[in-house]
């Protein structure tokens, strides 16, 4: 994998951040424009390093279309060749100092509504744009101490009505129509988002297309799980209610859409903060 240590014209490295899928990462200053950025490394090793070169450039694309605050911003993509063919990826993204939801401290029930909330109203740019995410999970939430946000890793993103010629997702928050490699839309994105709030909520995964196996032959239908609130009794009915619909099998049984799905947070966040005033 990729050495510690880097040099890059144009670039100031000033540390390792850490480590990805088959990429390096690195705290560095861009001399053109003076500003701190994450640097992300990949290295063409073998044939397997197609996919992230694939989802690296893809990332770039995406993200350059994109645009919203709650969405991490990528400013250039270098390529680096050598013998007539590209060899190294360096993409330079916006630093932003943050936790992944799944390594942030506990938040109260108000608080995960109101990450998921800002989850929604980035995915819903990118919706407005023609644009799908299809990875949300808690990995690609961060989520700074001023209780900021930003949707990374737009990898796997598409247009709204794209079919994806091979399975693209993670196992235990992927839809199934993207196992079934149908048409995705707005609804894919609402699945993997209500599959991540169910994880906030339970610290379960719900049950995916995909089995534990990784056996696709296997592929059976969605399997029976418990509603957050059976899980937990102190998640009101309601909340419970809004990821069930979220992660429904079919499509056409989600919420149509993210406004829609921001109205009904709106809703549940106005009750839960207005209990809150009224019990003190």
């Amino acid at each position: 994998m990729a050495i510690d240590r880097l040099e890059l014209s144009g670039f100031t490295i000033i540390k390792k951040l850490g480590t990805g899928a088959r990429s390096t990462i690195y705290l560095a200053i861009d001399e053109g424009t003076g500003n701190t950025v994450a640097l992300k490394r990949a290295i063409y090793e073998k044939p397997e390093d197609d996919r992230i070169f694939e989802q690296i450039t893809n990332e770039y694309k995406v993200s350059k279309v994109v645009q919203h605050p709650y969405l991490r911003k990528c400013h250039k993509l270098i390529k680096i060749r050598k013998m007539f063919r590209v060899r190294e990826l360096l993409l330079s993204m916006e630093i932003f100092e943050g936790e992944t939801l799944e390594k942030s401290k506990t938040l109260s029930l108000g608080d995960v509504l109101l990450v998921f909330r800002m989850v929604a109203t980035g995915l819903n740019a990118m919706h407005q744009q023609g644009y799908l995410h299809c990875d949300i999970k808690p990995n690609n939430i961060l989520i700074n101490g001023k209780g900021e946000i930003r949707v990374i890793d737009l990898g796997q993103g598409c247009k709204i009505g794209t079919i994806k010629p091979r399975i693209q997702g993670t196992p235990d928050y992927i839809a199934p129509e993207q196992v079934k490699r149908r048409h995705l839309d707005q609804r894919t994105d609402i699945f993997n988002l209500g599959a991540t709030m169910y994880w906030a909520l339970t610290g379960k995964k719900v049950p995916t297309l995909i089995p534990q196996n990784n056996d696709l032959s296997a592929m059976l239908g969605q399997r029976d799980f418990l509603a957050p609130h059976q899980v937990h009794r102190k998640i009101p009915p309601g909340i419970s209610k809004l990821v069930v619909d979220c992660v429904k099998e079919e499509p056409g049984e989600r919420p149509v859409s993210m406004p829609e799905l921001i109205s009904r947070l709106d809703v549940l966040i106005h009750s839960i903060f207005a209990k809150k005033v009224g019990g003190q």
